[in-house]
């Protein structure tokens, strides 16, 4: 899989730490304890019907700003 910029990403299972829905944007926790923003646009489904505290699978990503989520998907 092509991450960002072209780098390998791996995928990645965690909970929703928070979502700032007005914004379009959230962060997700993996089971290590590292935390991963992730754009609405990166989720597949419904980005209005994720929770805070509910389990996900994604791609961890790397951009110029830190680990990113994509390819998120509920569990």
């Amino acid at each position: 899989m092509s991450g960002f910029g072209g780098k390998e990403s791996r995928m990645a299972s965690g909970t929703i730490k928070r979502i700032q829905r007005d914004k379009g944007f959230g962060f997700i926790r993996d089971t290590s304890g590292q935390e991963y923003f992730f754009h609405r646009s990166a989720v597949q489904g419904s980005f209005d019907a994720l929770s805070e505290g509910q389990r996900v699978s994604f791609d961890e990503e790397q951009s110029p700003k830190g680990p990113r989520a994509g390819n998120v998907r509920t569990e």
